[in-house]
């Protein structure tokens, strides 16, 4: 069984957590646009590709699925996402199977203000989240909201253009910057979709912070989550934590695996205040802060191979799931 890694960038640590589960029966191959991207150095074999908003970029991919009898094509990035759940059936029609959610669920995922919506809309605790400048100076002059606040883009990435303003003057500053930056960034392309209304702001959440790894599997059917407490970030990206053991988080994964029906890892950030989750982001991919699931145990790169390789009693991690 053979694994194809697209926009592998940095993540060499999945390079080996598949190499492992794979135990010599199958090769890892990796596709990035830059040339120096550190994983192509560690894979089998590796490809330099067109960027993803070129037209010929899914051709080439499938060009190398095809010839390499790829099995699994996994992707590490939220802009490839979207487009490759469009393509999912034509790499199925080639025996490759592509760890995407079908296309309204990424969509979702993705637009981070469709997300707060799904979430609110089954019952769950999310931050108070305005669209314009105009909504969040009247909560704040209603006292619904207090500073500081999170600025940050409705379609957004690797932590790009968010900014915590501590007064009026700086939210108004943050606010015109950010919509400024992210038609300067990767961000562009997807935030013209609605460019008026392409900034959120929302109110800052102090706590606990948590993030989950919600596992279903290649059929969207839940299998288990794993819980880790933030300790530090870096660029968007957990930097620290320590895995927990948490009833409350678990059952969390449990309920937003079982109503988003995504396939493969779904990163999830939540707060904990008082008692309360508060959910933030949904992204239906690997997260920056997987190797800490993966090392006290966790093994969801085995449990994609055997999934695809037809076996339905696996275990994930600590627990054997039967599906």
């Amino acid at each position: 069984m053979n694994i194809l890694l697209t926009c592998a960038g940095r993540r060499n640590y999945l390079v080996q957590y598949f190499r492992d589960a794979l135990d010599g029966h199958g090769k890892i191959y990796a596709a990035d646009t830059n040339p120096n991207a550190s994983v192509l150095q560690e894979a089998d074999e590796s490809f330099i590709v067109p960027s993803v908003n070129q037209p010929d970029y899914f051709d080439v991919l499938k060009n190398i699925c095809r010839q390499h009898r790829i099995r699994l094509l996994i992707s590490l990035s939220d802009l490839e996402l979207p487009l490759l759940a469009r393509k999912r059936e034509d790499f199925l029609e080639i025996g490759t199977i592509p760890v995407v959610s079908v296309p309204h669920v990424v969509d979702i995922c993705f637009d981070k203000y469709r997300t707060l919506d799904l979430l609110k809309n089954n019952g769950l605790a999310t931050p108070r989240t305005y669209m314009n400048l105009e909504d969040v100076k009247e909560a704040l002059s209603q006292g619904e909201v207090t500073f500081p606040l999170v600025v940050k883009p409705r379609w957004g990435t690797a932590s790009i253009a968010i900014d915590y303003p501590q007064n009026v003057e700086e939210l108004g500053l943050a606010y015109s910057l950010a919509k400024r930056r992210i038609k300067r960034t990767i961000l562009a392309e997807a935030s013209m979709a609605d460019y008026e209304r392409s900034i959120l702001v929302q109110e800052f959440l102090d706590g606990e912070e948590f993030g989950l790894d919600i596992v279903n599997d290649l059929d969207g059917n839940y299998a288990t989550t794993f819980v880790k407490r933030k300790l530090a970030m870096r660029a968007g990206e957990t930097d620290r934590a320590i895995t927990v053991d948490s009833e409350q988080l678990q059952e969390l994964g449990q309920l937003i695996g079982g109503k988003l029906c995504h396939i493969g890892n779904l990163d999830c950030d939540v707060f904990v205040r008082e008692g309360i989750c508060y959910v933030l982001e949904l992204n239906p991919r690997f997260g920056g802060g997987y190797p800490f699931s993966q090392v006290a145990g966790a093994n969801i790169p085995a449990a994609l191979i055997a999934w695809a390789d037809g076996k339905s009693r696996i275990r994930v991690g600590s627990k054997l799931c039967q599906m």
